[in-house]
């Protein structure tokens, strides 16, 4: 993978303010004058996974794909606009397009160009043309300068939320229905994956929010909406192990040495006891005041406080506390800036789907041809640059298509948005009962393709991770977290 490597560390990355022209090839660029970025790539993790016919599902959005091959990837450029027209109605119909194995001649294929369309195909609101409206955490030096009428406008804003609202009411039925597999609502501070019943494990609808803070987390117990922090409890769970393995091996270590059974008790003392049992030794005991119930209220808020912000913050809702979770982001004064670059505007609604008021957009894509050094030569490779908010199901179309048009061999670099690499958390929601025929009963007008179903409904693996690199050899994946 030497000429991969170089690839990698010459290629100039998109910059989010010039966003790639779609299919545009620039033939026979040699590799060196694509560096003019300083920037390099995300660093390609060391150890691999395994081959296997599938890779794990990966719920963080993407903001950019870089797709290496040594086939090119013409079949890709310059879409006929007969090819273009049926990709989106493909898309609008949920067509399944079934390729074959390997495509002798990629270029010729209507059925792969058209179907190359559909999968580019995401929904979005709301829809402002002169706005970049994805990443929104972290988006206000990008944003600032822009034009935005509504920021000293209360009336307009209250029109721009009253118009979000009934979008985003929209896509909660949908999902209910199991019409919509799932989408995102991206706000300036926290992004929320709403998920249909049948997907990631779970029989019942999910939404898992981050990251949080104690003030969000405070006003979503206020209304009532029931929640739990996974991670939070697994850390707990884990060193409630560790401890109770610890005091274990104390005890069996002082009945080796002949102490009693009460000797070996008094090891398994609580914390605040322990903290003060060498007071006692020292006599000095009733002049040291042990913490009351208001320091050790503090001590836990500052605990609390401590992860806001972090992956460690991650909030699962559940079944019908999403629908209150629904009502509550719709009231939520605090989802929407006051002040700054974004104040005022709503949070971007991200979906798979049509929904009302959600407006058709096409991730961009280029094809490049360059030259890189292996071996004091240089060689020809070619790439495909997708750059947008790309959803686990456009990975998923993506990766199927060039399955077969790259005849079984490829790699990826994939550029994760960091606040979402933790939507990858196995919630520990698995139903014993969830299968891949209860899903496919389910989930069949979706509109997902249903190998990408398939992937979807997959207990999550990667952990806080994301996939940052991707390859298949032989019809066979290996990636990298």
């Amino acid at each position: 993978c030497t000429l991969h490597s170089s690839f990698i560390q010459f290629l100039e990355p998109v910059c989010e303010d010039k966003p790639a022209r779609r299919a545009e090839p620039t033939e026979g660029t040699d590799i060196l004058a694509l560096a003019e970025d300083p920037h390099l790539p995300v660093a390609v993790p060391e150890v691999p996974s395994s081959p296997r016919h599938e890779y794990p599902a990966d719920w963080s959005i993407k903001t950019r794909l870089l797709f290496m091959s040594s086939q090119p990837f013409t079949w890709a450029e310059h879409l006929k606009a007969q090819e273009e027209a049926q990709g989106f109605a493909q898309h609008c119909r949920a067509t399944e397009t079934y390729l074959p194995q390997s495509i002798q001649e990629p270029k010729l294929s209507t059925e792969l160009r058209c179907a190359f369309q559909q999968s580019l195909v995401y929904w979005l609101h709301p829809s402002l043309p002169w706005l970049q409206l994805f990443p929104r955490i972290g988006a206000d030096r990008r944003i600032a300068g822009k034009s935005s009428p509504w920021s000293q406008d209360e009336a307009l804003q209250q029109v721009l939320m009253s118009d979000w609202s009934v979008s985003f009411t929209s896509l909660y039925n949908l999902l209910k229905a199991k019409l919509c597999p799932y989408f995102y609502v991206c706000t300036y501070q926290f992004t929320v994956l709403f998920r249909a019943a049948g997907l990631a494990g779970s029989d019942i609808i999910t939404a898992v929010i981050s990251p949080t803070t104690r003030g969000l987390r405070e006003a979503m117990r206020n209304e009532g909406i029931e929640f739990s922090l996974p991670l939070v409890e697994e850390s707990r769970t884990r060193k409630r192990k560790n401890s109770e393995e610890n005091v274990e091996t104390e005890v069996a270590n002082s009945l080796k040495v002949g102490n009693s059974m009460e000797d070996g008790e008094e090891t398994a003392l609580s914390d605040d006891d322990e903290s003060f049992s060498w007071l006692e030794e020292m006599g000095v005991q009733d002049k040291v005041k042990k913490p009351d119930a208001i320091s050790i209220k503090l001590h836990k808020e500052k605990h609390e406080v401590q992860m806001d912000h972090k992956p460690e913050s991650l909030a699962l809702v559940k079944g019908t506390n999403t629908f209150t979770l629904l009502n509550f982001l719709i009231n939520c004064k605090s989802l929407v800036a006051v002040a700054g670059p974004q104040a005022g505007l709503p949070p971007t609604l991200l979906s798979p789907v049509a929904f009302r008021g959600g407006t058709m957009q096409t991730l961009k894509a280029r094809s490049i041809n360059a030259k890189a050094r292996v071996h004091l030569a240089y060689e020809d490779i070619f790439s495909l640059e997708i750059v947008g908010p790309i959803m686990p199901h456009s990975l998923h179309s993506l990766t199927m298509l060039l399955k077969a048009a790259q005849r079984g061999a490829f790699s990826a670099v994939l550029y994760t948005h960091e606040p979402t690499a933790v939507f990858n958390t196995d919630l520990g929601n698995a139903s014993t009962t969830l299968n891949k025929e209860t899903v496919h009963k389910d989930l069949p007008t979706c509109g997902l393709h249903p190998k990408t179903l398939d992937q979807l409904s997959q207990c999550p693996t990667l952990g806080k991770s994301s996939i940052r690199f991707l390859e298949m050899k032989d019809y066979a994946y290996t990636w990298k977290s």
